[in-house]
Formats: structure tokens, C-alpha cells, sequence
């Protein structure tokens, strides 16, 4: 089933009302309710948003997804349930366990499923991608010799104009904003299909960072990456000039909130990227424990 994302950008109370998402809007507006498995992902963009902890504890049971965001109206914080899976303890031991061999295959298939997908969304857009299917041909085990960064170098520098025009940087100038949007909404989806799976985040196959507590999902969310750009790139087509997008609107924001719903193929079959992130999560749970060798990751189209 398709998860519903909500955003609330306006002050309102969150609550539990007969096993609904109660939501209390202030202006006179009239009140609404959502049933709580439906929601996958929820986005608060107001500090005047209040959730009840009967609210919370309710959407952690059904694996659902805040994304907080702060005052620049940015996803700052993630909640996450902690565990799901009936298999839990069996499930974290296979993946503490996994020996480095593994971990180096599973990154190399998912670094050239990433630069597949690059490649095809340049292709798409009508320029040359033949260096980049080279690239993701040429990938080793553990990808010692960084074809992910000498594809990501040519890839935004053609992406969206040349070199000394746009450079890929969390900080950088627009459309970095819109990618730094999608990409939150797109690590909370990851990152929920993780814990569906009893999959630890924090411990990466190839990111390692002490502060990080979501290692496994920015490995995982690698080769989904492409399918935010193609809808970032989708809304800087609508500008004269990309620099003039300096303001995340409500507009551009309910376009990237399609992210978890928008379709994909994976393994032959078209389904919503959400869906798709749970088979992901699924096949990668079946490497840790021995059954299966294969990453399934969408493929962009």
C-alpha cells in the first residue's frame, strides 16, 4: 500500500483521535482526520506545530517518518523508530557480523547502480553519458579507484550547465537547496525502510562517521539519488535563471513531497520509490544473511 507524506508548513495540533491523525488547525479552519498507517512520511515546517506523545508513540508503531525542519525551513531532524523487525537480534548480528569482502561487493553494486542511473538521466536529457557507462563498467570491489567521485564530477558539471556554473555543495548556491529538500525527504524514506527491515542505520557498508546516525541509509539512498535530481531538474526548467531560485516555496515543496510516490522500476516492475526502498532494504537484508549476493535498486527510465 502507498503511504500517504504530509506536510504541515501552518501552526496546527497534532493528535490521537480514535486511531486517526487528528489535525486542529488555528484560523477557523475546519479539523481533518488521517488514518495513521496510511502516513509514511511526515514533514513539520512550523515551530507552531504541536504532536501529542500518544500521537508519537502511534506513528513509531506504524513506521512512520518525521522530518523537522528548522528555521530556515530546511529538514534539520529525524524521527525514526528505533526497531520492527520480529527478527531483530538475529538480523543485527548478520549485519555486525558481515566480513569486509561482502560490504565491498554490496558497495561496488550500489555505486554502479548509482552511476546507471546518472548516466540515464543525462542520457534524457539529451547529452552524451558513453564516459559514464564506462565508469560503471569499470567498477571494482569496494571502488578503490573512486569512479562514484570522477562520475559525479562530469555528471553535475552537465547536469545543470557547465563547471564554473554549478557545483554540487550542501552549502552551495541554488539549485543545491531543492537537492538538499529532496534528498532529506528521500534519507527518511531510506531510512524507514531500514527499520522495517531490522536493519541497523548507523552501521554503513561504506560510510563511516561517528556522528552519523544514519550511515547505512546515505549508502543506500546512493543509486535513488537521480530520481530527486530528475524532479529537481524538472523545476529549475520553470526559471529563466537557476540562481533565481533562492526561496523554497510551498509550490516547489509540494513538488518534491511527490519524491516517496513517484514511480520507478525495480526488478522489472513499476511501483512507487517508497515501495521500491522496502526491496532494497529486503534484498539487502538477505545479503547480510547469506541468502542472496544481489542489490535490487530501481533503474531510471
Amino acid at each position: 500500500m502507498i503511504k500517504r507524506t504530509l506536510y504541515f508548513g501552518n501552526p496546527c495540533k497534532l493528535s490521537l483521535k480514535e486511531g486517526q491523525l487528528h489535525i486542529d488547525y488555528t484560523g477557523g479552519k475546519p479539523s481533518k482526520s488521517v488514518p495513521v498507517e496510511d502516513t509514511g512520511v511526515i514533514v513539520i515546517d512550523n515551530s507552531q506545530v504541536v504532536l501529542t506523545a500518544a500521537l508519537m508513540m502511534s506513528l513509531m508503531e506504524n513506521n512512520a517518518a518525521v522530518l523537522i525542519c528548522n528555521s530556515k525551513h530546511l529538514p534539520d531532524a529525524l524521527l525514526l523508530r528505533m526497531h520492527e523487525h520480529h527478527a531483530f537480534t538475529e538480523t543485527v548480528r548478520h549485519q555486525v557480523e558481515s566480513s569486509e569482502p561482502l560490504r565491498k561487493n554490496l558497495w561496488q553494486q550500489t555505486v554502479v547502480a548509482k552511476i546507471n542511473n546518472q548516466a540515464a538521466l543525462l542520457e534524457l536529457t539529451g547529452i552524451e553519458a558513453k564516459n559514464m557507462n564506462y565508469w560503471a563498467g569499470s567498477v571494482r570491489s569496494g571502488d578503490p579507484d573512486n569512479y562514484e567521485a570522477r562520475a559525479a564530477s562530469f555528471y553535475w558539471s552537465a547536469l545543470f550547465g557547465s563547471e564554473s556554473v554549478f557545483r554540487r555543495h550542501r552549502y552551495g548556491e541554488p539549485p543545491n537547496n531543492l537537492l538538499n529538500y529532496g534528498y532529506a525527504i528521500l534519507r527518511a524514506v531510506i531510512a524507514r525502510s531500514l527499520v522495517a527491515s531490522g536493519l541497523m542505520s548507523f552501521l554503513g557498508i561504506h560510510h563511516r562517521n561517528k556522528y552519523n546516525p544514519y550511515c547505512l541509509a546515505d549508502d543506500i539512498m546512493e543509486p535513488y539519488r537521480p530520481f530527486v535530481d530528475r524532479i529537481t531538474l524538472a523545476i529549475t526548467e520553470d526559471f529563466e535563471d537557476i540562481e533565481d531560485i533562492d526561496e523554497l516555496t510551498p509550490e516547489i515543496k509540494k513538488r518534491l513531497l511527490v519524491i516517496p510516490s513517484t514511480d520507478v522500476i525495480i526488478d522489472g516492475s513499476k511501483s512507487p520509490l517508497m515501495i521500491a526502498a522496502q526491496r532494497t532494504t529486503a534484498s539487502l537484508l538477505r545479503c547480510y544473511a547469506g541468502e542472496s549476493r544481489k542489490l535490487l535498486f530501481p533503474v531510471l527510465e
